[in-house]
């Protein structure tokens, strides 16, 4: 890291799915462009929270693991030879369209004339159940929030807590790695893909996955950071023991925009609204795209940003490029422009 500034086009604030498949569209575009990520390696969630678990909406992938996907993407873009700003949050955000200045937590200045915020779900964390004498589980990985190689699974005594698309697809994806798994739910019904659900009863029925409902977590019972059983308790207040070794809470992210909330984008619970079209925020010149980004109809699918990624790499080549008219062609056409 040099004390120069960093001179590109476009700055991508986030490497996850949406920001590298953002970088290739303006790759292919010839807009000079840096990924830029406050984790140590490329991929956001799909790395960071799993990278075993399948993806089964990706075009043309039947189903996809997570590290696989981004592996793909990373050889997508290889010919391009993108650089990297990682392990760098942006604190600052100033400047107008065309002429951004951008600052990091580590003193780096990126100097770009446009902005992609392709941030996710922003800083992340997991919605922790309020039992008592929680942390010593944590600290032993009895208590885990994500899964990151299913092998770690391997003849454990699982409960897994939630409702959700989390809760289900990990119940399928450690069901013939666990020696028993539970799967609690204050209610009967589940919220996940209608295949999802699918497959669900009939685990169920198999006697794979035991459904515990309606229950919620009540207590962790064990000493010295060694789980015995989870506690679980009906709406009337009765009581039952699992015998286990493992728990995975899965009840989302506790998210925050961080410094993004205050370069003076407008925001909503955590989102950024943009326009439909081109995905350009309320700041001329500074665009998001992915799970950070809201319009209406918008599905949080990584699939979304990817078409994101390319609305947003086109609405900029004029600012980058204002007296070039862009004559839109196909890959199959032009190939892929050498780096």
């Amino acid at each position: 890291m040099t004390d120069m500034p960093i001179e590109t086009d476009v700055a991508i604030i986030g490497a996850g799915p949406a920001g590298l498949f953002a970088a290739f569209q303006c790759a292919m575009l010839r807009l000079r462009c840096l990924l830029i990520d406050v984790l140590p390696e490329v991929g956001g969630q799909c790395v960071a929270l799993y990278p075993e678990k399948p993806i089964y909406d990706i075009p043309a992938c039947p189903a996809v693991e997570g590290a696989q996907l981004i592996a793909n993407l990373e050889k997508q873009i290889e010919p391009f030879a993108i650089p990297r700003l990682l392990k760098h949050r942006i604190e600052s955000l100033t400047g107008h369209r065309g002429a951004f200045t951008l600052g990091t937590d580590k003193g780096a200045q990126v100097n770009s004339k446009a902005v992609i915020i392709a941030a996710g779900a922003g800083a992340f964390g997991p919605n922790r159940p309020p039992l008592d004498g929680l942390d010593a589980f944590e600290g032993t990985g009895a208590v885990q929030y994500y899964v990151r190689r299913k092998a770690d699974f391997e003849g454990r005594r699982i409960v897994i807590a939630g409702g959700g698309d989390s809760a289900l697809d990990w119940a399928l994806a450690l069901k013939d790695k666990a020696e028993k798994l539970y799967l609690v739910h204050r209610r009967d019904r589940f919220r996940g893909a209608p295949e999802s659900l699918r497959l669900l009863d009939e685990a169920v029925a198999a006697g794979q996955i035991e459904k515990v409902v309606p229950y919620q977590l009540h207590a962790l019972r064990g000493q010295n950071g060694v789980l015995e059983a989870v506690e679980v308790a009906d709406l009337d207040g009765a009581t039952r023991a699992l015998e286990a070794d493992t728990l995975l809470p899965f009840f989302g992210l506790a998210t925050d925009l961080g410094p993004i909330a205050r370069w003076g984008v407008d925001t909503v619970r955590s989102t950024i609204p943009v326009v439909p079209s081109s995905c350009e925020t309320n700041m001329p010149g500074v665009f998001a795209i992915g799970d950070v980004a809201t319009y209406p109809g918008k599905l949080k699918l990584i699939l979304q940003g990817f078409s994101e990624g390319a609305m947003a790499a086109h609405a900029i080549y004029p600012i980058v490029n204002p007296d070039q008219a862009l004559h839109f062609e196909y890959s199959t056409s032009k190939g892929v422009p050498a780096a």
